[in-house]
């Protein structure tokens, strides 16, 4: 059934699953990334914290350097600005920050793109298909429903299908974002409990001299 719709939707239906099959590669990677980045982030905040605590800078450094989380890459750059003091580690965090978020947000725009062009080539093929409609009327001096029935097929197949592409696509992006804002928030809460410790693992030998 959907083949034959398909095969009735004219040659303006190929680009459009061309479009749908580029877009579900990219929500397979996004899915895969944004999973993955996620269970990575789970755990690591507290086993982080308890490394710097317990055996000091340099050894928390090394474990943010094994991990792929998010985080461990802002928790790596602002580790090697300690030396600098707080305020540079900050700023530091911010920059590395936008950095992850970027990253968190890659190839979305190739999704908003696809969500545009499904249906344009869609309109593309019902203007398409009412042409030959009307090329079919002046062949035959006609006008029948037999005659017009192929090309106002063809014009609503391509716009139904460029319609439901559009609506796929468009779910998975919103299901994405908001996974990507929920990261990103969770990376702020972790940045501000790293600067916590930081602060506090400054202020510790000041107090002990006191």
């Amino acid at each position: 059934m959907l083949v034959e719709l398909f095969i009735k939707g004219g040659p303006f239906m190929w680009p459009i699953l061309v479009v749908f099959g580029f877009a579900m590669i990219i929500v397979l990677e996004r899915f895969y990334s944004l999973t993955s980045s996620e269970l990575k982030t789970k755990g690591f905040v507290k086993k982080v914290e308890n490394v710097l605590r317990t055996e000091g800078l340099e050894e928390a450094k090394g474990f943010c350097a094994k991990s792929s989380s998010p985080i461990a890459a802002i928790y790596y750059q602002a580790l090697s600005k300690m030396q600098y003091g707080i305020e540079e580690v900050e700023k530091t965090v911010q920059t590395a920050g936008s950095l992850e978020m970027a990253f968190l947000e890659k190839n979305q725009v190739w999704l908003t793109t696809a969500i545009s062009l499904a249906p344009m080539i869609g309109f593309t093929g019902t203007v398409s298909g009412m042409i030959t409609a009307f090329q079919d009327i002046e062949a035959a001096n006609d006008m029948t429903p037999a005659i017009v029935a192929g090309g106002i097929s063809e014009a609503l197949l391509t716009t139904l299908f460029g319609l439901v592409v559009a609506i796929i696509i468009t779910v998975f992006q919103n299901w994405f974002m908001d996974r990507i804002d929920k990261l990103i928030v969770s990376m702020e809460k972790s940045s501000i409990l790293l600067m916590d410790v930081l602060i506090e693992k400054e202020n510790k030998p000041a107090g002990k001299e006191a």
